[in-house]
Formats: C-alpha cells, structure tokens, sequence
C-alpha cells in the first residue's frame, strides 16, 4: 500500500524571514517587505521544492502595539498580497497562489471577482483564505468605534463564503459558447443568477468574470476557536491549523473532520496544514545555533508587543526577566490564550523573555530543530498519526532556510515516499487531491460531498 503523501505550503511574511528578527541577521535583506523581485525568487524556489502553494497572510492595520514597539518591527508594513499573488502567477507555472482577505471589512461580491480573476489568469492555481480580522485594531480604518463582536463576525463570515461560492457558480463550464457565427457569445441556459438574500448581504449577481481551470478557487480557513473550526467545516478546503503538539493536533483533525458529516463533507475534500517552523542543518548543534543567533536579535520591547498583540493582553511594563502571569481567556484570543497557558503550566518559572522567544522561535506554530532525519522525522510522524495532511512551512530566514529544506528535508522526504518527485497536476485542486467542483444549477458548485 503507497504511504499518504503529504502537501506543503510555503508560508511567506515579510521581514527577511517568519522570524521576528530575521531583517537584522547577518544575512537578512532589511527591504524584502518592498522589493517584489525577492519575493519572485521565493516563489520559484518553492516551486523547485514542488511546494503546492505559496501562502501569503494579511492585516489591514499597520498597529500590532505601541509606536515605539512598532518601530523596531519589520512587519509594520509590505506590499498587499493580492497584488503578489498576481505578479507571481506570470513568474510560476504549478505553484498554487493563497492569499488572506478579510470577510469582515470586504464584499463578497469584490472577493469573488478578485480571486476568480486570479484563477483565470494562473491557470486555476488561486486560493483565498478566509479570515474574519481577530485584530481590533483594523475596525478603526472602517469607519467603526469597535470591533465587530466575534460570533456576529462568523456567522458574517459564514454567509460570505456562502454568497462568494454562489457567484463562483454563475457560469457552467461551456456557457461561453463565443461563436460569431451565430451571433451566441454565451449560452443563457448556463447562467445562475444567484439572487441572494441573507440576514448580512444581499447580492443579485452573476459574477462578471468566465470560469477557470479548476471550476472555482480553493478556499483556505484559519481559526482554532469553536466558531472558527464550524466554519472549516462547513466551507474549508485547507486549515492552516497553529497546533504545537501532536496530541494537540490530532485532536483538532479528528474534531474538524468530525465536523463534517453535517454539512455532507467528506473528510478528505479538506487538507489540513499546520504551520512549521525549523531550523535544519547537517548537524543538530548547527540547527541549534543558528537559531539562538535568530532570537538573540529580538528586541525586548518588540518581543513584549508581540505577546500582547497575540494574547490580547498588556505585557507593556513587565520587565522581560518577569514570571509569566496566568492569562486571562477572552474570546478575542481564545485560542492563542489557552496554548500559552498550557505551555506555562509545562514550565513552571517561565519568564516572558523566554516565552516570548519560544513564541517569536514558532509564532505559535509547531517547531522542529535538527537534522534532516529529525525534520523528516517529525514531518511523517504527524501525516501517519493522522495529526495533519501536511504543513504550511516557515522558514525562520530567507532564502537560506527554505533552500536548506528544499535541498535536504526533501530528498528525505521523497526518499521515504512521503512527498512528490513532480507536480501531478497545473491546477491547485489537482496537487492538492481536491475534487474539481461540478457546476450546480441554481445552487454553489458541489464540492466535497459525501458519497450517495
């Protein structure tokens, strides 16, 4: 029987690296949030890794602390991730293309287009992940005095997805018939009008823009909550999941996929991809030391900023040599809250100096620090115990680290049979293993039904 093999994504930030102090390593580009021609080799070095997709995040906030935190961060600003996707996909040929764009200060009707354009334009390589803004602080650049309270946001979030998969489905594949001729441009027949009318958003549609490739853009979710993991079930096609632990993790994709009965879904039409950072190199004590030169460079200031913005907690006058305090769940960082608190409770005497470098090390993430066997160790073992159907990678400084693993966790990993020697497919959907949605007369496209 062949071993599952596993998806990767290349998860890109801006600042030289996902590590927080990668702009001023020794080897770092201090100019990589403005400078799309870096960004370009990323990506083609992904696609010479046979990555499935580049992954590019978002804020519509420049605010993530204090302006003094603010200016040491190299995060504070870059150039908006649609546009990247678009310059990318003349620059690649199989590298899938996500981006993150908000449901809760946009339009169904402007996501659907954009991202259907996207995938006309690259072939049926796009993906948009759907986020619901969990920074309050981007409400103030939307005419509101506060933010958007959570369950209203999802189940805002809810109906969106829904309306932009119905204006996905406005053209059967053959409706453009474009036969001059007979006069036809387009076949009427194979035209949804979606005409929808929901407790948010009240939209008539069709979409204006013909389909592509792949029948419609693979849709990518990130929440962790129990409103976030309802809404991946309901309407996700990837998770990028923050897990740390395997047992964390497998109860997450047991819990997500068990979800989806519910909704008619099949289990395997949703890929779920944690997010890893690492540190490989030939030895153990190299991975090791390269990484503490990474996070010696953090800035107390901006490593204090960083975990009050993630745990919605003020960190701003603790010294960084303090004990880290209990920390109160609230429902705008739930789930970031209780992973810091477990983690605490792990390591009794943990000071924020160290828990903001085991933050700034993984952002939350899972965290892996060896050799290629060890990097390739951890990969298998998450994908076999059913903990995840691959990961979203983040690399800690660019290009090296994503060259290392593509040089050497790779060829391991291809070795064991766990990942593609090509790409199987030109569409996203088809090296992902997700089915091609069939168009629905007056409905949304199908996609990920249960077996009759």
């Amino acid at each position: 029987m062949a071993k599952l093999q596993m998806k990767l994504g290349m998860f890109y930030w801006p600042g030289s690296g996902q590590h927080m102090a990668a702009w001023r390593h020794r080897l770092g580009a201090p100019d990589f949030d403005a400078d799309i021609n870096k960004v370009i080799k990323l990506a083609k070095l992904s696609e010479r890794g046979l990555f499935d997709m580049f992954f590019m995040a978002d804020s519509m906030s420049f605010w993530r602390g204090g302006l003094d935190a603010m200016s040491h961060d190299s995060g504070g600003a870059w150039i908006d991730p649609f546009t990247v996707m678009c310059t990318l996909a003349q620059h690649t040929k199989h590298l899938g293309l996500a981006c993150t764009s908000t449901s809760t200060f946009d339009k169904p009707y402007l996501i659907a287009r954009r991202f259907a354009g996207l995938d006309l334009v690259s072939g049926g390589r796009a993906a948009w992940n759907l986020v619901t803004s969990g920074n309050k602080r981007e409400a103030l650049n939307f005419s509101l005095q506060a933010h958007v309270e959570k369950s209203r946001r999802y189940r805002m979030a809810g109906e969106f997805a829904h309306v932009v998969r119905g204006l996905w489905n406005s053209w059967g594949d053959d409706a453009f018939i474009r036969d001059p001729d007979s006069g036809v441009f387009f076949d009427k027949d194979n035209l949804n009008i979606l005409n929808h009318d929901g407790e948010f958003y009240q939209v008539e549609g069709p979409l204006n823009v013909p389909p592509s490739p792949q029948g419609e853009p693979v849709l990518i979710q990130a929440g962790a909550s129990d409103d976030g993991r309802e809404l991946a079930a309901a309407t996700a096609e990837v998770v990028f999941g923050a897990q740390q632990t395997l047992a964390g993790a497998h109860e997450f994709y047991a819990d997500v996929k068990g979800r989806m009965a519910a909704y008619g879904r099949d289990p395997d039409s949703l890929k779920i991809m944690p997010g890893l950072t690492y540190s490989v190199a030939e030895s153990r004590e190299q991975a090791e030391a390269e990484l503490e030169e990474l996070q010696d460079l953090i800035d107390p200031v901006l490593g204090l900023a960083l975990l009050s913005q993630r745990m919605d907690y003020d960190f701003s006058g603790h010294d960084p040599e303090d004990q880290v305090p209990d920390i109160p769940v609230k429902a705008q960082g739930e789930s970031r809250a209780k992973l810091v608190n477990e983690l605490v409770a792990n390591n009794p005497g943990m000071t924020l100096r160290e828990l903001y470098k085991h933050f700034a090390r993984a952002r939350g993430h899972g965290q892996v620090v060896g050799t290629p066997k060890d990097v390739a160790d951890y990969m298998e073992e998450w994908v076999t115990e059913k903990a995840c159907d691959g990961f979203n990678m983040m690399p800690p400084l660019y290009p090296r680290d994503l060259e290392r693993f593509i040089d050497l966790v790779v060829p391991e990993l291809q070795r064991r049979g766990l990942y593609r020697t090509e790409y199987e497919a030109t569409t996203l959907r088809g090296n992902l293993g997700l089915s091609r949605p069939a168009w629905s007369p007056g409905g949304v496209r199908k996609s990920g039904a249960t077996a009759e």
